[in-house]
């Protein structure tokens, strides 16, 4: 059954309507409403005091320090990561943000401590959440873009903690809109991008399949001079650190048994879904490497055709590398908002499918109340917004316009 079927005798409803700007605005005050709430209350980025408040914002400042000490390598190091974090909040304290990302971004961390806590806080939320509201308004194609952004619920994660989930979005965003027409552009995102690898597994073989050999070139010089340009500023031992201490922090991280550890509701996966529902870590595995599989291969397939329009395509793409990974996070959740853009984007231009508003909806009801459920509630947004990329992919003609 095609799109136009699905859609016949219904008016088509599309995102200008005056309900679709209304519901969008309501969750931007909501977003602001939050933010502000924690700035009256001194609970965000400083307290009353001054002193900086514990969050994810502040792993990213100690290993900063650490780089400009030049101890850049002992940011890996669980307990001298540990001890420098809670010298940046003035007191011990238990819970431990690792630091588990690849040395190019010490680059960043330390750009960024080279300024007051507050200050560099500030700078990185003011230099993401821009580069993020721009990739959805390029995503989505049109100016409403920039309110279906800044409407999205998982803003507060990154905004809040000061995490990177909007540079990720704007990262994986800036690949998929750049791809048909600037492909060099879109593979230098894909280098950007191999800051958070987990999120970049699907798209050597997406490119592979649809052909985008520039693209390949692209990303793969990218990422090459930024491990050059992070041996140059750093020498090779923080990498050496790195591969010593990845399968360490994966174990930590998925075993549950060590100073790095979080409870399962923070993480978006069935990986996580299945651990937290008392499932073994066999079982876990063996669902989300089957997920990761079908994913893979679903992808490739049309990616390979010219059966599927490019925006459902870069649509299912988005919500692929969010399903296919057992480590996604609440922040990393900002990706999702990538996998709605282009699908407005589809609907922008036929309407929204019988029961497709309706659906988004729930899926933004869900982030909402988010915090409140303690469980994956963006793992079932996400495979909410999946069975309504599936849907139009039924519905695809066997000709993409």
């Amino acid at each position: 059954m095609t799109l136009q079927a699905l859609q016949q005798g219904r008016p088509a409803i599309v995102p200008r309507s005056h309900a679709f700007y209304l519901i969008c605005l309501a969750l931007c005050v909501a977003n602001a409403s939050y933010v502000a709430a924690l700035i009256l209350d001194r609970e965000w980025i400083v307290d009353a005091g001054g002193t900086p408040v514990h969050t994810d914002f502040t792993s990213v400042y100690a290993a900063g320090r650490l780089a400009l000490a030049g101890r850049p390598a002992a940011a890996y190091d669980w307990n001298v990561h540990h001890a420098a974090e809670n010298a940046v909040v003035a007191h011990d304290y238990s819970a431990y943000l690792g630091w588990h990302y690849p040395p190019p971004f010490l680059m960043v961390a330390a750009l960024l401590a080279t300024l007051p806590y507050a200050s560099a806080f500030i700078l990185w939320i003011v230099t993401t959440l821009p580069l993020y509201l721009a990739a959805i308004r390029a995503v989505v194609g049109d100016k409403v873009g920039w309110l279906v952004g800044a409407a999205f619920p998982c803003l507060l994660p990154s905004i809040v903690s000061g995490q990177n989930g909007l540079f990720t979005a704007a990262l994986i965003g800036g690949t998929l809109t750049l791809l048909p027409r600037r492909p060099v552009l879109a593979g230098c995102c894909l280098g950007l991008l191999t800051y958070k690898p987990q999120f970049g597994i699907l798209f050597p073989l997406l490119l592979l399949a649809g052909g985008y050999w520039r693209a390949i070139g692209a990303a793969a010089a990218s990422a090459g001079a930024l491990v050059l340009t992070s041996v140059a500023a750093f020498g090779v031992t923080p990498w050496s650190e790195f591969f010593h201490w990845l399968p360490l922090t994966s174990h930590a991280l998925f075993a549950q048994n060590s100073p790095v550890h979080t409870d399962w509701s923070k993480f978006q996966s069935v990986f996580a879904l299945v651990r937290l529902l008392g499932g073994s870590a066999a079982l876990a595995w063996t669902l989300q490497l089957t997920l990761t599989t079908v994913v893979a291969l679903v992808l490739c397939v049309m990616w390979r055709s010219d059966r599927f329009s490019y925006e459902l395509k870069a649509s299912a793409a988005a919500i692929g590398v969010l399903l296919a990974t057992p480590y996604v996070y609440l922040y990393d959740l900002a990706v999702l908002a990538v996998a709605v853009g282009f699908l407005l984007r589809g609907a922008l231009k036929d309407g929204f499918a019988p029961g497709e508003a309706a659906g988004l909806a729930i899926g933004a009801v869900l982030m909402v109340f988010m915090p409140f459920f303690g469980v994956p509630v963006g793992l079932m947004a996400a495979a909410i917004v999946a069975a309504l990329i599936a849907r139009r992919i039924a519905a695809q003609p066997q000709t993409a316009p």
